[in-house]
């Protein structure tokens, strides 16, 4: 049963490992064209609006807990 499952393991690890050799391309692509800077920005948005939204939630919960 573990030969088993370290096969899979390593299997699994082997599909990453060439998943990430072929990540460059298309960010290189994105470069050239200019559009990685879109990509970021949008990103970058999706982040300060969580961190927006849970400091106003914090704050609604301290209210109601000083109630």
């Amino acid at each position: 049963m573990k030969r088993i499952a370290s096969l899979i393991c390593f299997s699994v690890l082997s599909l990453a490992v060439s998943a990430q050799e072929n990540a460059a391309e298309p960010t290189d692509v994105m470069k050239t064209n200019g559009k990685i800077y879109v990509v970021m920005a949008v990103v970058i948005v999706i982040v300060l609006g969580l961190f927006i939204y849970l400091i106003s939630l914090d704050r609604k919960i301290s209210r109601l807990e000083k109630e």
